[in-house]
């Protein structure tokens, strides 16, 4: 395009943002964001945005309803400004575990956030590693869905991983397990969990054999940590070396922090998708590997309207 390339960011990860203006060598676009005296979102957008192909950082993690809104009202000023082209880069998809009817008379939260970016002026989404591939179709303007695989697995290559399986902890994220095992060249295992209520589950059984191997425990999402340390823990009862997680959205709510510390894990990988908590960064566990260069390069291919399919590895 020939338009000005320029970035926003909202409160969610301004530190995500200034490092992919960095890669980018690209500003920071002006925007007061703020609250007024009753709590509702202000925004005014202070750089000339008329003619610009904008992108608009912000994940939507917690607290998901305050950083939604500050994305529709960014989104919505900037349109109202004359903005070219405006792109929603949203690392984290908030309400993504809600994709489906999950029990009678439920809602599907995904699809009524897909409506909202759209209805507000998004003409274009950027993400990173969604729930389900699924959520893609809940948009009607293009969406470009970036996984976590290649960050791990050029830090994972770096620290030269011996004799290493690939472990998805439930059925559900064999999919993911499996693209980076293919990258890595080596073995698939599956945890058996049965989740009796949400928040809650059970590790029943191992499908693969992980003795005397290193395991690597791959999702999407890391919350509680229940179903993580639960899997760890099973792995080293069936034999593994050593266990590295790699997770893309650290959320790491309750008491996450403390049943990492005190699982099998030897390493946690997450990425800065979102801002952990400050215990986080005190747990010795934990390493954060920065995804800005990805997002940064697949910025770059869509303001100039190359492929971005490459980054789909």
């Amino acid at each position: 395009m020939e338009s000005e390339l320029l970035v926003f960011s909202g409160n969610a990860n301004p530190q995500l943002a200034k490092r992919i203006c960095e890669w980018l060598d690209a500003p920071l676009g002006s925007a007061l964001i703020g609250r007024f005296a009753d709590g509702e979102t202000r925004v005014e957008i202070e750089s000339n945005v008329r003619g610009r192909d904008v992108f608009v950082i912000q994940p939507t993690c917690g607290p998901a309803n305050e950083h939604i809104m500050e994305l529709l009202i960014l989104v919505d000023a900037l349109r109202r400004a004359s903005a070219q082209r405006i792109t929603a880069v949203i690392p984290y998809y908030g309400y993504g575990r809600q994709e489906r009817k999950s029990a009678p008379r439920t809602p599907i939260t995904a699809k009524l956030v897909a409506d909202l970016l759209e209805s507000a002026g998004v003409n274009r989404i950027l993400t990173l590693e969604l729930h389900t591939s699924a959520i893609q179709g809940f948009f009607n303007v293009p969406v470009d869905h970036l996984f976590s695989k290649p960050v791990f697995f050029e830090h994972l290559a770096r620290m030269e991983v011996a004799n290493p399986i690939v472990v998805s902890p439930d059925a559900g994220g064999v999919e993911r397990a499996r693209a980076l095992a293919k990258l890595l060249n080596c073995g698939l295992a599956i945890v058996d969990k049965r989740r009796d209520r949400p928040g809650v589950s059970q590790v029943m059984h191992l499908i693969g054999d992980v003795k005397d191997k290193t395991a690597i425990l791959v999702d999407d999402i890391c919350d509680t940590a229940g179903t993580l340390s639960q899997a760890a823990n099973t792995l080293k009862e069936r034999g593994a070396n050593r266990v590295i997680a790699a997770i893309t959205h650290g959320i790491l709510t309750g008491p996450a922090i403390e049943r990492i510390d005190t699982s099998a894990i030897d390493t946690l990988l997450i990425t800065d998708s979102i801002p952990l908590r400050p215990e986080a960064a005190q747990c010795s566990k934990i390493q954060i590997l920065s995804v800005a260069e990805l997002l940064g390069k697949a910025i770059r291919r869509i303001h100039n309207s190359d492929s971005v399919s490459s980054l789909f590895i």
